[in-house]
């Protein structure tokens, strides 16, 4: 398994939102002279003035290695959030001069697109038009993963069910992926089975992994299976994580081999507690833990129904640091965006 050094994953791109980076390490304010007056890079009024026209958005694009992943762009604000979201995954659209290096949009160019919230049942019905089926098959999944996955970060959008010129779809149009009638984040992401032997005794979890390159890291949802046999979720998406993807994949993991949980994880109110070996420590002297893994791990549980925070103990004690030496005492919750650097 290739584990990254935390100091360099942390040179990169930002990973979660500014309000949360905010809380994790508040940011320098970095001034630059004009003549004899400093200005601060953070707190132009152009800047501000911007960010006030503007909405963070993840949109679940695709990268050079073929995985949907969610990049948060700032999109113009707009009453119809869902709708403008499923435009900017359109190829040739309004993304394109947006896009990160090495990612593509998902859905085919001059796709017209509408959607309708049933506010009753949380049901987004999405209706493309007959462009939507001029996609290459080996997309299909990614589409259908990257449709449900960006419309469900809203609140209101519990599932998603698909039409084509006002008809439903039973099946994709192109190689014929069945399509149930609700898709969910239940469906998975990035689906990876290749350590599985008999899938029909399994079941799926989503876990975060690192993609992309030096100066351009990024959390990636990968789907598993882990056996119907297993009662503790939570530390099954641990060992998922200490175990790290499969050989073939492109991703990575900051989890050494040698991590283990000293106790099974504690759920309240919440909460979800878990105490682990020293192992997890990236400096034992300094008892530092990367925010790299954190942030895998918090993203990873969070997947979980009910689990909000994450609270992280190291041989039953809370004194502990990320690499940056902030002080990680109270549990982390889960940040509003995910990957919102830009590159």
């Amino acid at each position: 398994m290739t584990v990254l050094t935390s100091t360099v994953l942390l040179s990169g791109c930002g990973l979660f939102s500014t309000e949360t980076q905010k809380k994790i390490d508040p940011p320098k304010t970095v001034t630059v002279k004009e003549g004899t007056v400093p200005v601060s890079k953070e707190t132009t009024v152009k800047e501000k003035e911007a960010a006030k026209d503007t909405v963070k958005t993840e949109l679940y694009l695709i990268d050079k290695d073929g995985y949907v992943v969610p990049q948060t762009l700032a999109l113009p604000k707009t009453t119809s959030v869902a709708k403008q979201a499923l435009e900017y995954l359109v190829a040739d659209g309004p993304v394109t001069n947006m896009l990160p290096n090495d990612f593509r949009a998902v859905l085919p160019e001059d796709t017209d697109i509408s959607v309708n919230i049933n506010k009753d049942n949380g049901v987004a019905t999405v209706n493309f038009s007959k462009e939507f089926k001029n996609y290459q098959p080996e997309d299909e999944q990614k589409i259908l993963q990257s449709v449900t996955w960006t419309l469900t970060q809203f609140d209101n959008i519990k599932s998603v069910k698909l039409q084509m010129n006002g008809h439903d779809l039973n099946e994709m149009p192109v190689s014929g992926t069945p399509i149930s009638e609700n898709l969910s984040r239940a469906t998975g992401i990035n689906i990876d089975t290749s350590d599985v032997a008999d899938i029909t005794n399994t079941k799926p979890v989503t876990v975060y992994y690192i993609g992309g390159v030096e100066g351009s890291y990024y959390y990636v949802p990968v789907t598993r299976r882990i056996s119907n046999t297993e009662k503790d979720n939570y530390a099954a998406i641990v060992n998922q994580l200490i175990q790290g993807p499969s050989e073939k994949s492109t991703l990575v993991s900051e989890f050494m081999s040698d991590v283990k949980l000293l106790d099974t994880p504690k759920y309240e109110n919440g909460t979800l507690t878990l105490n682990f070996n020293k192992n997890i420590y990236d400096s034992f002297k300094e008892k530092e833990i990367s925010q790299s893994l954190l942030d895998t791990l918090v993203l990873s549980l969070t997947e979980q129904q009910g689990v909000e925070k994450v609270a992280v103990e190291v041989d039953g004690k809370v004194d502990i640091k990320n690499d940056k030496g902030k002080k990680v005492s109270e549990p982390v919750t889960r940040p509003e965006k995910v990957n919102t650097g830009s590159y």
